[in-house]
């Protein structure tokens, strides 16, 4: 009885019960108690104890003995949770008569191991010999979750559990949650929801989490407050880390906190998922102080917990401390890189974009979709098409040319370096057209005026069945600026609300501006202004201002520059285009009080710059820069130019518009 000894001082049993067990390791004994190996295979599962488990399997294939359902099922669970998965399906394959409990155990390791399509054909294969229950269903959906998330399969598995009168189940209804918020099918998810007889913690978890993954922020914090007003269950760590990336995604803070101090108040535990969301919510939210603290205090912290504050920093403009914060990783992993790319870019550090990129590489990581997505339009700043050909056939080389955000931002990079026809070409080789897809298209064709061809993908557009959001309305009104369509563009302006139950915003008034200035209709468009039902942004004024300025109108860009002076007194656009107008006018003493006042706030003209691609690379040209080593010869080309500016009848009014020439 060495071996019974050793097992006995390795287990916490009862002596009784666990002789009785042991003393069917006798090979002289016949009578194998299936169900106290069963228990003890149980128990050594459970406390990882995986040499004692083996040597019990390896006792009972020596008896001859063959395990039954129970037992098996608990060695397949066993063999399953220490990676050995085909030496379960061979127990699973070794029993007589296999039953729904073996068949469950195995289908249970095929999902723990995320063998779903091998769950699905085993699934299939036996479902005529063994009759499932809620496990066996309960598996299925997690299965086809992890495989098949289309709306026609998702509504066929719930006919399916209908049909077998397992829609009482909590555990199916559960799954069939999942699997309906996984299809993006919410509605449905909601139904299952609701219909639901008896809900445990993971019903509300999982259509929860389903609406925070799936960007329903509001409907994830009005189910979270249903779930605390209710006091059937009480939120746990799950259910607060999805409402707590739904307050960070929708700018939340006051929700946030008060989540914060319930995780406080009962003593939930705070692991890094939950420190991490806590992290990102305040750094999202503008709370960098509070955020750094919580980073601070975190004794265990992973490189999500860097990425949540660096993405703070960057989204607020603190492109140092964010700086500071990825140079502490060691090995920053490639979504970090990503991340502090991305925000180079929208902070406008253009060439430290570039410059990341090349370090990236030389780490060994190598740029994926989001990388590229985030650096094309680096190329459309810089007016280099060289480079986003480049960026191009890398995509095309690595399979990533189908990738909705780089189609979309190929789309953007050809049509604002002017390589529409290339623009074009990529359109035309996506295969699946999603809505950002085509107002990309809308977009590149809307930036170079042609209004026919924007409306008619539009048009295209609708046809397909996809529907506008209001990002694709600004591209479509915005092509109308030129047109002098005014009419058509505020018969589409009127639609939003009315046939696309899209209210206009600030955008959409500005784009409508700009189209009645344009036209030279300054009144009507001022009117459009005195009616608009939300307060006019500096870019609605700014639209009015343009039209002011072609027309010639000083006193109503002096109405508009008021405005903006105060919106934003350090725009030096703004009094330059006024300083003009006056000079235009003849009114010199205003022009000069309007410099004036630009000099009293410390502003000074912006140097003009431009770029041209040549054949020795980028050559950026800043107005009055004489370091170029073919200054004179720039110059005498300008003067010449003027000269003959000059004789064609053109007068250069002031200072600011002489200027303006040596801009370019």
């Amino acid at each position: 009885m060495r071996t019974a000894n050793s097992l006995l001082n390795k287990l916490q049993w009862p002596p009784t019960k666990l002789q009785e067990s042991l003393r069917t390791l006798n090979p002289s004994n016949s009578n194998l108690n299936y169900g106290a190996y069963g228990h003890l295979i149980q128990h050594f599962t459970n406390h990882h104890l995986p040499r004692q488990a083996k040597q019990l399997h390896a006792r009972i294939v020596l008896s001859s003995v063959t395990p039954d359902n129970f037992l098996a099922s608990k060695l397949i669970s066993f063999y399953s949770k220490t990676n050995g998965l085909p030496q379960a399906h061979h127990l699973f394959d070794q029993i007589p008569q296999q039953n729904t409990f073996s068949f469950n155990a195995l289908l249970i390791a095929y999902c723990q191991h995320n063998k779903f399509a091998d769950t699905l054909r085993l699934f299939s294969s036996f479902r005529d010999v063994i009759r499932p229950d809620n496990f066996t269903i309960t598996c299925l959906l997690k299965a086809l979750a992890g495989s098949f998330c289309e709306e026609g399969v998702a509504k066929e598995a719930h006919c399916f559990v209908l049909r077998g009168g397992y829609n009482e189940d909590v555990f199916v209804c559960n799954g069939l949650i999942t699997y309906y918020s996984k299809c993006m099918e919410f509605g449905l998810a909601r139904k299952v929801f609701d219909k639901m007889g008896e809900r445990d913690i993971v019903s509300w978890n999982s259509m929860i989490s389903g609406y925070s993954q799936g960007g329903f922020y509001d409907e994830c914090k009005a189910l979270y407050r249903e779930m605390v007003n209710t006091l059937e269950f009480k939120p746990n760590a799950v259910t607060l880390l999805s409402v707590l990336q739904a307050c960070g995604q929708s700018n939340d803070l006051l929700l946030g906190m008060e989540i914060h101090r319930f995780i406080i108040e009962n003593s939930i535990e705070t692991d890094v998922l939950i420190c991490n969301a806590l992290i990102a919510l305040y750094a999202k939210c503008g709370s960098l102080d509070y955020a750094s603290e919580l980073f601070e205090g975190m004794s265990d912290k992973d490189e999500v917990t860097y990425g949540s504050l660096i993405y703070g920093c960057m989204f607020h403009g603190f492109i140092d401390k964010a700086m500071e914060l990825f140079r502490q990783l060691k090995h920053p992993g490639l979504s970090t890189w990503n991340s502090v790319i991305s925000g180079l870019f929208q902070n406008k550090q253009y060439d430290g974009v570039l410059d990341l990129v090349w370090e990236m590489q030389a780490c060994g990581l190598r740029p994926n979709a989001v990388t590229l997505s985030s650096i094309l339009p680096t190329f459309s700043y810089f007016s280099n098409l060289k480079g986003g050909k480049e960026i191009h056939a890398y995509a095309v080389r690595n399979n990533y040319e189908s990738n909705i955000y780089v189609v979309t931002a190929l789309i953007d990079t050809y049509a604002k370096v002017g390589f529409l026809r290339g623009a074009q070409r990529v359109f035309d080789q996506s295969k699946c057209r999603s809505l950002i897809i085509w107002t990309a298209i809308i977009a590149a064709y809307a930036s170079h005026g042609d209004v026919d061809a924007a409306l008619g993908y539009f048009h295209e557009m609708l046809y397909n069945g996809i529907q506008p959001d209001p990002v694709t309305f600004t591209a479509l009104l915005s092509a109308f600026a030129h047109s002098g369509m005014v009419d058509l563009a505020q018969r589409i302006f009127d639609a939003m609300l009315v046939d696309y139950g899209i209210p206009p915003s600030v955008e959409h008034y500005a784009c409508m501006v700009g189209v009645l200035s344009r036209a030279g209709r300054l009144s009507e468009a001022t009117e459009f202004i005195s009616k608009m039902p939300i307060e006019p942004s500096a870019k609605v004024w700014g639209a009015l201002l343009h039209g002011a300025s072609v027309c010639g109108d000083v006193e109503l860009g002096k109405l508009i520059c008021d405005h903006l002076f105060e919106i934003e007194p350090e725009n030096t656009g703004n009094y330059i285009i006024m300083a003009n107008l006056y000079s235009q006018a003849g009114r010199w003493k205003e022009a000069d009080m309007i410099r004036e006042k630009m000099m009293n706030v410390g502003l000074k003209k912006i140097s003009g710059t431009s770029w041209i691609e040549t054949s020795v690379g980028l050559q950026s040209f800043i107005a009055k820069d004489r370091s170029s080593e073919r200054t004179e010869e720039i110059y005498s080309l300008l003067e010449g130019l003027l000269g003959l500016m000059k004789e064609e009848g053109y007068t250069l009014h002031d200072k600011f518009d002489e200027e303006s020439v040596y801009d370019h």
